[in-house]
């Protein structure tokens, strides 16, 4: 009869951590990842494709998660010109950027997370780029149909370097901005 009772008891603990906790799968196909760089005079975006993702959710809380991003796969949407925007991308690719043949994923992981609080809910973990790694902090916002997530990232952390003010002086019209944006939407 113990053995009974404590294999219920078991049950009763695993199974509510269970029905608390699940965890959440995304492919390329529900997600989309906005770029946005900005330099003296103007600015570039694109997208860039995920390789696989999944967030972890306990109740109406996400409490981890990661997302593994195709570096090689990174694309522009403003130039239209077919040769000029080849060779954005070549050079995005390059070393002189993120130096996609040696590193080719970089790795967003969540470590914690706020509950939602009109739809909005703070995130933490760390980005890895070029194999650095810093921590990150930013919102997510759910409605009915999506979730989308904008990460403002310093690329001078990740040694980062083509035209950047952080490693280069009197670059004058030449500069490109640290900072960069990623606009992460999720399909639910």
């Amino acid at each position: 009869m113990k053995n009974i009772r404590y294999i219920l008891a078991l049950l009763v603990v695993f199974g509510a951590t269970s029905l608390f906790a699940q965890t959440q799968k995304f492919s390329k196909k529900d997600t989309e990842i906005k770029w946005l760089g900005n330099k003296v005079g103007g600015s570039h975006d694109g997208t860039i494709d995920l390789k696989e993702g999944m967030l972890t959710w306990d109740n109406d809380k996400i409490s981890s998660g990661k997302f593994v991003v195709d570096m090689k796969s990174i694309k522009n949407t403003d130039i239209e010109n077919a040769d000029y925007n080849k060779k954005l991308v070549d050079h995005l690719i390059s070393d002189d950027f993120f130096g996609a043949e040696e590193f080719p994923v970089a790795v967003l992981e969540i470590t914690e997370g706020s509950s939602f609080n009109d739809g909005k809910s703070m995130l933490k973990g760390s980005l890895t780029i070029r194999d650095k790694t810093h921590p990150v902090e930013f919102e997510v916002v759910k409605s009915t149909d999506k979730m989308v997530a904008k990460l403002t990232i310093d690329r001078s952390n990740y040694d980062v370097k083509f035209r950047s003010k952080s490693f280069f002086k009197n670059l004058g019209d030449k500069l490109i901005y640290d900072d960069f944006t990623l606009e992460i939407t999720i399909m639910k």
